[in-house]
């Protein structure tokens, strides 16, 4: 079961120490943006054996309190529609502030678990004060302190008590792929152009969570689930935010497939908030390919496929070795071949190489270009072996595996890559001692 925590509160009482204290050593996909946008934060955490999201929703003011009250409004509604569990993080320094109170108002309307967390309680005497938050109406709450991490156990260990166990899905052992991308670059489209109104080739059937859905696609020799997503389901009639909706929406529909299709309009280019979903997806380990809709509407004479696709490739360094369609899912043009090559990928990230082949075709390769020698000491690489897990994982055994750099790293990904077909699949590579 999917499990997203969502940090909500005013700027400045903590919640991205908070996030970096909950996600350690976890790869956490950061973006920062200067201006008047915030940051925002996805990362991974796990406590008492549950595997969970969080999300910091950020917080920015511009202008005057009304615009901030505006903007922080939207954000709390997100997180309350799309999160499994709620972080209401307030500052212990500062006491309850006017927006706390109106973040307070939206949380005690919603029928999801909020959790009051008063940050920056780094005293018996601040401690002690936090008594006043029980006047916000939201019960009880958790003194902590984000840069120290004391409390944090004890609220981590409430969260886990209300996080989804991670229970296996009861369907077909059949792909899983969700179309994912930002708003109105033709999701549903895409979807209705493949599903149709002909019910019998579908057959829809409840997740595990309410926000997964999963529709059996059956025609044309394929047969998969399609992992629905914001273009699949009616949007509540709610005033918001979009690029922070998707994201939202694309973080559920990413944890429950093996392979992400990033649609993204062809008219608009690949975008900031494409590049944000892309990496989610390839942080996630997840296959990944990209169909350029609407193409129909692009002066082929001003633009051909491969600019295109060449401006795309720059933009999704240093994973580049992902397919591009270009489709326009209203005229049906190229849909077979999306799913094709769809197909392919997921072949792709399922695929398993001996050792023995393994080490055939690529300890050569490391011979004629062994890695650098570091102060002097020589690193000696005896063998390779893909490791038995879901996704393509290799661990090569080195007499000196902390000398390894990146570069040298990226070299053996380039090599598996040119010997084997792992195109649209995230490689991670490991060095241990041997």
């Amino acid at each position: 079961m999917s499990n997203i925590v969502a940090i909500v509160g005013r700027p400045n009482v903590g919640k991205s120490t908070l996030f970096n204290r909950l996600t350690q050593s976890r790869h956490a996909i950061t973006d920062e943006e200067s201006g008047v946008t915030r940051d925002r934060h996805y990362g991974k955490s796990e406590w008492n054996g549950k595997i969970f999201s969080i999300i910091d929703t950020g917080g920015y003011i511009i202008g005057s309190e009304d615009v901030f009250e505006l903007d922080i409004r939207k954000q709390v509604e997100l997180a309350i529609e799309e999160s499994t569990v709620i972080f209401f993080l307030v500052d212990a320094m500062d006491g309850i502030t006017r927006m706390d109170s109106i973040i307070a108002d939206l949380l005690r309307k919603v029928d999801k678990k909020i959790m009051l967390v008063v940050n920056k309680a780094d005293n018996n005497k601040l401690i002690d004060e936090s008594v006043e938050f029980f006047n916000l109406g939201l019960g009880n709450y958790f003194t902590i302190s984000s840069i120290s991490g004391s409390g944090t156990g004890e609220m981590l260990d409430e969260l886990s008590d209300h996080l989804y166990d991670d229970i296996k899905e009861e369907l077909e052992d059949i792909p899983k792929f969700s179309i994912i991308g930002r708003p109105n670059v033709g999701k549903s489209s895409f979807i209705n152009a493949l599903i149709g109104k002909e019910q019998n080739i579908v057959t829809d059937i409840a997740g595990t969570t309410r926000d997964s859905l999963h529709t059996r696609f059956k025609k044309f020799g394929f047969d998969f689930y399609l992992v629905d997503t914001a273009g699949v389901r009616k949007k509540r009639n709610i005033n918001e935010n979009l690029e922070f909706y998707s994201v939202m929406r694309a973080i559920r529909s990413i944890e429950n497939s093996d392979v992400c299709i990033l649609m993204i309009d062809a008219t608009r280019g690949f975008e900031s908030q494409d590049q944000r979903i892309f990496h989610i997806a390839d942080r996630n380990n997840k296959g990944v390919i990209i169909l350029v809709n609407k193409w129909d509407l692009i002066e082929k004479n001003l633009t051909s496929t491969e600019e295109y696709k060449q401006e795309i490739i720059k933009k999704i360094a240093p994973f580049t070795n992902v397919p591009i369609i270009f489709v326009s899912a209203l005229n049906k043009q190229r849909l077979i071949k999306s799913l094709e090559e769809t197909i392919q990928v997921y072949n792709n990230r399922i695929q398993k190489i001996s050792t023995s082949k393994l080490n055939n075709d690529i300890l050569p390769f490391i011979e004629k270009y062994p890695p650098p020698a570091v102060k002097g000491k020589y690193i000696k690489i005896k063998y390779c072996t893909m490791l038995p897990t879901k996704t393509p994982k290799f661990a090569f055994f080195a007499n000196l595996p902390q000398y390894v750099k990146e570069s040298y790293k990226r070299y053996l990904e380039n090599k598996i890559r040119e010997k084997y077909n792992f195109s649209g699949v995230p490689i991670q590579i490991f060095f241990r001692k041997k």
